[in-house]
């Protein structure tokens, strides 16, 4: 049973936990400034932010391409996770993410299409394309999943969501084979990846983002009702249809801005959330928050890593959240779940 008192200390030990998480994404932004191929001394890190020196080619690629990147990885990492616990939370479902639902390939599948037939390659056309292809493929896969006498169910959205992923990535597929053109131009954003990404990619999303993160926190309280299932939501009062609304479209802001900057980098929106509540529980006020400075701390710290495999060459930090994925996705399908 909990008292006021045990409560009052389990807010504490969270607060103090996500403090710390937070200085933790802090230090990792900093070491993906200051490591890679080439190591930077923190007397180059500050000299570069000091307008009345001349530019030098260090300063440069710091202000340039180190420091947007380390930003973009934070930023997507926690948009992915927070969105996947969105997800987990309405579909009542323990494998829901934007990259297993296809919503990253709907994204994804938009953009090619805009880059193959309509030659847009505007940043902010990009970023209203990727939310136009997150809404199509989340409709579609939210109308699949609910076909049928028993509407929705976990499997029923699982295979949705598996299906219209295989099927915006052959269509992406196709388009590519045929256009050698696009091909060259999103081969290397398809992997899913912040290297070379510039700060005018990270601003042409991270007004989007900041609101759906903002929005959330504040929708947190009611996810913690809907997350118990639609009967008992209803039951105390809920208006489900409108909560799941609103949770659909930070979903698809969340998910689409990180594709639109990064590529469809998979698997962080399934793996933060089953850690998150492992180590502070199901509520969702604080759910959000970890997930937020969890999925940049795994981004962060994946791309950091992809630099030093095979120096002087990097992995694609998609490709290592794939590594670290699929592991975690089998073990999941295994145990059946972790929402209880």
């Amino acid at each position: 049973m909990h008292t006021p008192t045990t409560e009052r200390l389990s807010h504490i030990y969270k607060s103090i936990g996500l403090l710390a998480a937070v200085c933790i994404l802090l230090v990792l932004i900093l070491s993906s400034v200051r490591f890679g191929l080439k190591t930077y001394s923190w007397d180059q890190i500050m000299t570069s932010f000091n307008p009345s020196d001349k530019p030098t080619n260090e300063s440069i690629i710091i202000q340039t391409v180190r420091i947007p990147r380390a930003l973009i990885a934070a930023l997507v990492g926690g948009s992915l996770a927070v969105a996947g616990a969105l997800m987990q939370a309405m579909t009542r479902n323990p494998l829901a993410s934007p990259s297993i639902f296809g919503i990253n390939s709907g994204a994804a599948f938009a953009i090619v299409v805009a880059v193959s037939f309509f030659n847009i390659s505007s940043l902010t056309q990009f970023t209203w394309v990727a939310f136009l292809g997150a809404a199509v493929s989340a409709t579609l896969v939210y109308g699949l999943g609910s076909l049928g006498r028993d509407g929705l169910t976990p499997m029923k959205i699982t295979l949705a969501g598996a299906a219209m992923t295989a099927f915006f990535a052959s269509l992406t597929q196709g388009i590519l084979l045929g256009n050698g053109k696009a091909f060259e131009q999103v081969l290397y954003w398809l992997v899913g990846s912040v290297e070379g990404r510039t700060m005018a990619m990270l601003q042409s999303v991270f007004p989007y983002m900041l609101l759906a993160w903002i929005g959330a926190i504040l929708l947190s309280p009611h996810i913690n009702v809907l997350s118990m299932g639609d009967d008992i939501a209803k039951g105390l009062g809920q208006q489900t249809v409108y909560i799941k609304l609103i949770t659909a479209l930070l979903i698809i802001i969340l998910a689409g801005g990180s594709v639109a900057v990064a590529g469809p980098i998979v698997f962080v929106g399934l793996m933060i959330p089953h850690i998150v509540r492992f180590l502070i529980g199901i509520d969702y006020r604080w759910v959000i928050p970890y997930c937020a400075v969890l999925g940049g701390i795994l981004l962060v710290s994946a791309d950091i890593g992809a630099r030093f495999i095979i120096m002087p060459k990097e992995v694609h930090v998609g490709v290592m959240t794939a590594i670290l994925g699929v592991p975690f996705f089998i073990y999941i399908a295994r145990k059946g779940g972790l929402l209880k």
